[in-house]
C-alpha cells in the first residue's frame, strides 16, 4: 500500500475531533476510496441516489418510535448516539459522492440555496 493510502486509512480510522472537515476534503477522500476499490463503475447518479435513500431510511428507523426527541439527545445512551452518528454520516457521504459524480459543487449549491431561502422567507 502506498504512503498516501496508508495516511488516508489512518485518518479514516482515527479522525481528529478538533479539525473541521470541508466538503471538498470529503469529496476527495470518497473519490479516492471508490477509485482504489474499483467502485466507480457502480457509482452512477441513480445507484448513489438509491443508496442515499436507503441510508435515509436507516436514519429514519432510529427515530421511528421515539416520539419527540430533545435537542442534544440527553436521554440517549452513548451506543444510541454512536448509531445515529454512523447513519447520519452514511447519508452525508452518499450525498457528497452523488454531488461529485453529478459534477456539482455541493457547498456552493447549499450557500446559493440559503440565499434563495432567505429571499423566499424574509425575516
Amino acid at each position: 500500500m502506498n504512503e498516501k493510502m496508508e495516511k488516508s486509512q489512518e485518518e479514516c480510522h482515527n479522525p481528529k475531533r478538533t479539525k473541521d472537515v470541508s466538503l471538498q476534503e470529503l469529496r476527495d477522500k470518497l473519490a479516492e476510496f471508490a477509485s482504489v476499490r474499483g467502485w466507480d463503475q457502480f457509482h452512477s447518479p441513480r445507484n448513489l441516489l438509491l443508496a442515499l435513500v436507503g441510508e435515509v431510511g436507516e436514519l429514519s428507523e432510529i427515530f421511528q418510535w421515539k416520539g419527540e426527541v430533545a435537542k442534544g439527545l440527553p436521554n440517549w445512551s452513548s451506543d444510541d448516539k454512536e448509531h445515529l452518528e454512523e447513519e447520519i454520516s452514511d447519508v452525508l457521504l452518499y450525498l457528497v459522492r452523488l454531488a461529485d459524480v453529478c459534477g456539482l459543487d455541493l457547498g456552493q449549491a447549499a450557500l446559493s440555496k440559503l440565499v434563495k431561502n432567505a429571499q423566499k422567507y424574509p425575516v
